[in-house]
């Protein structure tokens, strides 16, 4: 992609090109964007991040910005905006060929093909949208929504400008393809054209003062799908309730200072037999693997049987299989198949009576609301949702020490390994088939 002609369009937003991807990030404030400004210390940090994901993925680092990228929302961002979230997107080169497209929030990506345009658009995901797709006949632009949020579209024809690597002041931007008529040529400068690599924005200082969003408040999106099967849970004794919870202490093994409750020993069976009953019917764009079973295209492994999978493939619809599983601190299993309510209480909750499936967890601290956080599945991604509940929500990347407290009402993408923390009791997010080998 770095062989792509860039072009900006007039704005107030910020857009860099680095490695070949480019970066917009919304400009929330008054007047023009300066250096100590949200959108610029944004953009240098996720400028960062995309350099390091070419240096690890030279032929395509579009899932390592995804993955970098999302981590980034859930431990950087708040610190350059507390309380004012950072609308912002990416486009860079896929692996496997083709775009890699990463929104957050308020801003739409638009691919002009030879019919009508394609449009993808933050604002309508619970969380995040990560896609890979086709490089469009005309091509394809990244811009921040207006606050009426109206869908812009790509200039009527290609001008003279080149974005060529750096920063600059702009609406959004627009990557054209190479096949398109009257495409420019471009004279390689004279001399050294290397560039100085990009700042890298401080996370150690002091927050800086949230910045007042100009945009209405809207209720959070839910990406919810459609319930496709039953998930069963079954449910321990309970002992006496405790005050508070410290969760940077809390031990989740049983015989710590929390202890779970005893695990059950029918659970596997009633969930072996549910997993047979379950009838799936959400189809999503995907590989197959070698035995033919419906797979995550971003993913190596089949997500079903373990086995290695064609990245070359084409996509093609497939029925969307459970998207793995939440194992409780006791050895309980819960197999992602629907979207889903956690909590002590959840069966006569309002998101219950929506058709998600109930998942009742015991909890001895107090700490767990009725209807604590809910689990949508949105294509092969897994979201958690914490749900405003008075105790909150906290999660733990792997390899990471410190918990995390979720946002409320916040979707966030679960990474395997990602641990969750609901009360006392911790799930962790495992695939249900470990590879290379199921």
């Amino acid at each position: 992609m770095k062989d792509r002609q860039v072009e900006v369009v007039p704005g107030s937003h910020a857009v860099a090109r680095v490695a070949g991807a480019v970066i917009v990030v919304a400009h929330r404030g008054q007047g023009r964007p300066g250096p100590g400004d949200t959108a610029a210390l944004a953009l240098e940090s996720l400028a960062e991040l995309v350099r390091g994901a070419a240096e690890e993925a030279p032929a395509g680092p579009g899932s390592v910005v995804a993955r970098e990228a999302t981590r980034w929302l859930m431990k950087y961002a708040e610190q350059i905006s507390p309380g004012v979230p950072i609308d912002f997107g990416v486009l860079s080169a896929a692996e496997n060929g083709g775009i890699a497209i990463f929104l957050h929030g308020a801003v739409t990506a638009v691919l002009a093909g030879e019919h009508a345009p394609e449009y993808y658009r933050g604002s309508d995901a619970a969380f995040t949208v990560d896609r890979v797709a086709s490089e469009p006949a005309r091509g394809v632009a990244l811009f921040i929504d207006d606050a009426k949020g109206r869908i812009p579209d790509l200039p009527p024809e290609r001008g003279i400008g080149w974005l060529v690597e750096g920063i600059a002041q702009a609406g959004g931007a627009v990557m054209w393809s190479n096949d398109v008529r009257s495409r420019v040529r471009t004279a390689e400068p004279a001399g050294d054209t290397r560039r100085p690599p990009l700042p890298t924005a401080r996370i150690d200082r002091e927050p800086p003062a949230p910045q007042q969003d100009s945009r209405p408040a809207e209720p959070p999106a839910t990406g919810m799908q459609p319930a496709t099967s039953m998930m069963d849970a079954v449910t321990s004794a309970t002992g006496p309730a405790h005050a508070t919870v410290d969760p940077h202490h809390a031990e989740t093994r049983q015989g710590g200072t929390n202890p779970a409750p005893e695990p059950d020993p029918n659970l596997q069976r009633r969930l072996e037999a549910t997993a047979r009953s379950t009838v799936l019917a959400v189809k999503v764009m995907g590989f197959k693997c070698a035995r033919a079973h419906p797979s995550d295209p971003r993913a190596a492994f089949c997500t079903v049987c373990g086995m290695p999978v064609d990245q070359t493939q084409a996509l093609a619809e497939v029925v969307r299989p459970p998207l793995g599983m939440l194992v409780l601190d006791d050895g309980m299993t819960f197999l992602l198949a629907a979207d889903a309510v956690i909590g002590r209480d959840p069966e006569n909750s309002e998101a219950a009576q929506r058709g998600l499936i109930p998942l009742r967890v015991d909890d001895t601290s107090g700490g767990m609301s009725r209807a604590h956080a809910e689990v949508h599945l949105v294509n092969w991604d897994v979201q958690l949702l914490d749900r405003g509940s008075t105790n909150g929500t906290r999660s733990r990347l792997p390899g990471y020490r410190d918990w995390i407290r979720l946002t409320p009402n916040q979707p966030m993408i679960l990474v395997l390994g990602t641990e969750v923390m609901i009360g006392n009791r911790v799930l962790r997010y495992e695939p249900a088939a470990p590879p290379p080998f199921g």
